[in-house]
């Protein structure tokens, strides 16, 4: 009986101080996890304000505090990462690239479906150029978003980015057979499938095929204006897009184009861009894109009506003048009355 007693008067002290301690532990944690914070703050001021040796000495505080702050390890790679200068093989820069790469390493081990961890360390591969590594992560996106529409801007405009790549980054696109811009392509046209009744989908997909500039893909991009306007008859900016892409087509790459073929062309940008100033003849832009279409093409493709054609472009140029006046009175009232 003595024994049981004085055995459970030592298992209540050992629980005593059990509780003592995990309570001494928790206290503590909850203190140094406070420090962290502050310290994180600290950085994110500092990175905020682009002083990131400071914000790294900050960031780096917080983490040895509380090693579980994702965003701490996030922005630590951010802070080496700006200030790396790609190309430049100093041992310095090196040290930051692997540095930078180190922490947003950890960040993406902690949280691997962190959408913001994952676009932070693809960014610095692609600083890097390995193009392989950059690319897991940014499809590993759209694979987590499916349906966020930004997603495959940023994937088609870092495809962009090596179109015309070393003969080594080409070699890793062409494993898979397809090339960079054949990759970006792909994916304006996915976006355009994903979401087919966005304008916006047709418009960026128009403005990928007229940075490539071939006859071809000019009128690809002309098509996708078209489908534009056809699901937005009254939306002006569409067909004033579908006019300078006729201008661009007819000027641009005139060398490639017979007379008739141009002539035809500026036909079809000249009725575009009128179709834009009907629907809203208080838009600057249609009159502008009239005067330089009657001036640098229809005027130079048609020397007998040359002097019409000029005419019509200082007419159009003064109506741009006077509409760009107007607009400009119409912001300055609006700011004003903003203030008041």
């Amino acid at each position: 009986m003595m024994l049981r007693k004085k055995t459970h008067i030592i298992l209540l002290i050992f629980l005593v101080f059990a509780v003592v301690f995990v309570f001494t532990s928790c206290q503590n944690l909850k203190v140094k996890n406070l420090r962290a914070n502050y310290f994180f703050t600290r950085a994110n001021h500092e990175f905020s304000d682009g002083h990131y040796r400071n914000a790294i000495e900050e960031y780096e505080k917080a983490l040895d505090l509380n090693p579980e702050l994702v965003q701490a390890y996030r922005f630590l790679g951010e802070s080496y990462k700006n200030m790396y200068k790609p190309a430049v093989e100093t041992e310095e820069n090196l040290e930051r690239a692997r540095k930078a790469l180190e922490a947003l390493k950890m960040a993406y081990e902690k949280e691997p479906s962190n959408k913001d961890v994952l676009y932070s360390l693809g960014d610095m591969y692609d600083k890097l150029r390995d193009f392989e590594e950059a690319e897991k992560l940014y499809l590993k996106i759209i694979e987590m978003e499916p349906t966020d529409m930004s997603n495959y801007y940023v994937v088609a405009e870092f495809y962009k980015r090596y179109a015309g790549s070393t003969e080594e980054e080409g070699d890793e696109a062409a494993e898979v057979g397809k090339t960079p811009q054949e990759k970006a392509e792909e994916l304006y046209l996915r976006r355009v499938e994903t979401d087919p009744y966005n304008e916006q989908g047709y418009a960026y997909t128009a403005q990928f095929y007229e940075e490539l500039l071939s006859v071809e893909s000019m009128n690809k991009a002309y098509k996708f204006h078209k489908k534009r306007v056809d699901m937005n008859p009254d939306n002006a900016e569409a067909w004033l897009s579908m006019g300078v892409n006729r201008w661009a087509l007819a000027y641009r790459l005139q060398q490639a184009l017979s007379r008739d073929e141009r002539l035809a062309i500026a036909k079809q940008g000249e009725e575009a861009l009128l179709k834009a100033k009907d629907l809203d003849p208080s838009y600057p832009e249609p009159y502008s894109w009239l005067s330089v279409i009657y001036k640098s093409v229809l005027a130079n493709i048609d020397p007998d009506r040359a002097n019409r054609y000029e005419q019509l472009a200082e007419r159009y140029g003064e109506r741009f003048r006077e509409a760009r006046k107007r607009q400009a009175e119409r912001e300055q009232l609006e700011r004003e009355l903003d203030i008041h």
